[in-house]
């Protein structure tokens, strides 16, 4: 199977940040991608700090919703991609979250579950954490592979990408608006080839763009190897997937049943 990775810099227009990803879904479906994974707040930027993001959250079946799941429809392919989702009964903050959709139908939504309280940024102002609970978690069958969702942050807690693939996950798919610093596109890296390598899963892990955001979106083999890679602009790439491949990785290094603890979510 192929999975794409696209990357862009979503700007204040949610109706031009819907036609830019479908144009970017749209090529990757024209090199035979099965599954496209887009950025976090592909709809819309983090914005400024003070600036609510509750104003511009939308239902999961709204416009950006809705148009993501028209340009899956139209090119026959599975899209993951993030988005701000209303609150009912807070006019404060929003979820951050990712849908998952294929042939026009929503295969469920993930909340981001680690707020970026750091390095300046206090995402637990405008924005609320998703449920501790199993029914937080998404995966879902694409191909002959089980995709298991995060988002950005989610990648420095080791915990949630074992979880979901305690949950049956043989890819990890992360949308991300990994913010720009020094030496934040080594760590991001870095970062998701330790996922690859510890849950002997690929990671297909696609970032908003320069220069606000590091780009350098990749597609992770389940030995950490990267397949493919983009630089820090706007574009996409595609990679092959193989369930085949996890099941080698997994026998030559069984380490997930070598394993002497579990995850259990705080309080749980």
């Amino acid at each position: 199977m192929k999975v794409a990775i696209t990357q862009f810099a979503a700007g204040y227009d949610k109706p031009a940040n819907i036609a830019r990803l479908r144009d970017l879904i749209g090529r990757a479906a024209e090199t035979g991608a099965e599954l496209v994974v887009c950025p976090e707040a592909s709809m819309h930027p983090f914005g400024r700090a003070d600036e609510s993001l509750a104003a511009v959250a939308e239902p999961i079946d709204g416009a950006f919703g809705s148009g993501i799941a028209a340009a899956s429809a139209a090119y026959g392919v599975t899209v993951v991609a993030g988005m701000f989702e209303s609150v009912e009964g807070d006019a404060a903050r929003a979820y951050n979250t990712v849908v998952a959709v294929s042939g026009g139908e929503l295969l469920g939504r993930y909340r981001k579950l680690h707020l970026f309280d750091a390095l300046g940024w206090v995402e637990s102002k405008r924005l609320v954490p998703g449920e501790l609970d199993g029914s937080g978690l998404l995966t879902f069958f694409c191909g002959d592979v089980t995709v298991g969702v995060l988002t950005c942050y989610d990648v420095r807690f080791p915990e949630l990408s074992r979880a979901l693939v305690d949950a049956g996950a043989t890819l990890l798919a992360l949308p991300s608006a990994w913010v720009a610093g020094p030496l934040k596109e080594d760590q991001w890296l870095t970062l998701v080839r330790a996922r690859a390598i510890e849950n002997t899963c690929y990671v297909a892990a696609a970032d908003q763009a320069a220069p606000d955001y590091a780009g350098r979106s990749v597609v992770v083999d389940p030995t950490g190897i990267p397949l493919v890679q983009l630089g820090d602009g706007e574009g996409s790439a595609v990679a092959d997937v193989c369930a085949d491949r996890v099941r080698q990785v997994r026998d030559r290094m069984p380490s997930l049943e070598h394993r002497r603890f579990r995850v259990v979510a705080v309080g749980g």
